[in-house]
């Protein structure tokens, strides 16, 4: 019994000490202290261009708050963060902060005072971010207002809120990566890597996730729904999601630059991404991304019978959806679903449309769908929400029509899906 309990004792230890050495393993040791001196104006303008590939001002500016002050709250299946305060306010945001303190959170995912910050910060996605780019972050957060806010503390469940826990998940699932080049692959491929797998964090949204919110490979971009919003953010790895394989790269560069291009448009999150951040990069940086992601390794493509509707629609639901659709949507997307070109997406033919993840068109349909308003495209057309005009049965007819008319043949849209997404996931 005693050689049992020192066993039992002897592993248990053995595995805090690997927890321990996996949440520290790559950290580099933390010298200097906050610079006296104003940081460079070149650092600045290079660190305000990073922050916006990065969209850190999104999370990290509360509506209506100042640049950069934190509080917005991030709500995830495990209860509410709060984004911090990214100014150099002494007392409430960073200005007790060293580059090196800042590298760290970056880089491996631990805070100034040592505690392990929890993955709504995508430091799974930054800890490739190189450090010179870091630096060039820190120096232009150091050159924002001030601003005296204190971080709002986190609402999470426990066991969630605990280090414990986030040492456990970490050590399981989070390992400090190395911001090096593929020599196999050329320079553009290289950059557009980078943003993509690095600051601008794609997979936090096409990836998808387990229950505790960790995806196998970060660097997975097969689709999966955005936890909390029900968006479901399609996997650019199958051309009959949101692949770009076959797309030219301007029209890739296009859609990234103002919303929209020949080959399709944002909406939802991904439009927020694009006002806040893509627009803003140089034609280069969205070319290399163009690159990258015409690159991307390609799903096979699904046999058309695997397209078809596996349930066969009740006619008296084929005429309900049918007299919605032309009494809401024929004006603008046709009678034969051809919409308009340069300002009404087409619905047949549309892979957005035959998605087997319906909660876009749901989303759409209920709270409306406008591309950003981009310096390339700012007026764009787009949808009045629905949630107050159609009842769940009308919402389910009508996309289901939609789905199995012109060629297109998907599955039908159930009123319990429709149910479920009620008042949820408005766009942001």
């Amino acid at each position: 019994m005693k050689r049992a309990l020192v066993a039992l004792l002897a592993g248990v230890l053995a595995v805090l000490a690997l927890v321990g050495w996996l949440n520290f393993r790559g950290e580099d040791r933390i010298h200097d202290a906050p610079p006296t001196f104003p940081p460079a104006a070149g650092d600045i303008a290079r660190g305000a261009y990073l922050a916006r590939a990065g969209n850190c001002a999104t999370c990290h500016t509360e509506r209506g708050g100042a640049p950069y002050a934190g509080g917005r709250p991030l709500e995830t299946p495990f209860g509410t963060v709060y984004a911090s305060n990214l100014t150099p306010d002494a007392a409430t945001g960073l200005g007790q902060w060293s580059a090196d303190h800042f590298w760290r959170a970056l880089h491996n995912g631990r805070s100034r005072d040592g505690r392990l910050l929890y993955p709504a910060f995508p430091y799974p996605n930054y800890t490739h971010v190189t450090r010179a780019d870091s630096d060039a972050l820190y120096a232009y957060l150091r050159s924002v207002p001030a601003v005296q806010r204190p971080n709002t503390p986190q609402g999470l469940r426990w066991p969630y809120s605990t280090q414990a826990a986030l040492a456990v998940w970490r050590a399981m699932y989070f390992e400090p990566a190395a911001s090096g080049q593929d020599a196999r692959q050329p320079a553009d491929w290289n950059r557009g890597a980078y943003l993509v797998r690095g600051l601008g964090h794609c997979s936090a949204c096409h990836s998808a996730r387990n229950a505790l919110g960790a995806s196998g490979d970060m660097m997975d971009l097969s689709g999966g729904l955005i936890p909390m919003q029900n968006w479901y953010a399609p996997s650019l790895a199958s051309s009959s999601e949101a692949g770009v394989a076959d797309w030219d790269a301007q029209h890739i560069v296009r859609v990234l630059q103002t919303g929209v291009s020949p080959r399709g448009s944002v909406l939802g999150p991904m439009a927020d991404v694009v006002l806040q951040s893509t627009q803003h990069l140089t034609a280069q940086d969205l070319n290399s991304m163009a690159v990258y992601l015409k690159a991307l390794p390609q799903a096979p493509a699904q046999a058309p019978q695997a397209q078809q509707a596996t349930v066969a629609v009740p006619a008296s639901q084929a005429l309900r959806g049918g007299k919605v659709y032309e009494q809401h949507c024929a004006q603008c997307h046709g009678d034969k679903g051809q919409g308009i070109a340069g300002a009404y997406p087409p619905l047949a033919g549309n892979r957005a449309v035959t998605l087997p993840v319906t909660a876009n068109l749901v989303q759409v349909v209920h709270n409306g769908g406008f591309a950003p308003a981009t310096a390339g495209n700012p007026r764009p057309y787009g949808m009045p929400p629905y949630v107050l005009v159609l009842g769940d049965t009308d919402v389910a007819a009508v996309l289901t029509y939609i789905r199995t008319s012109w060629g297109n043949q998907a599955a039908p849209v159930t009123e319990a899906a429709v149910e479920r997404q009620r008042g949820t996931g408005a766009q942001q």
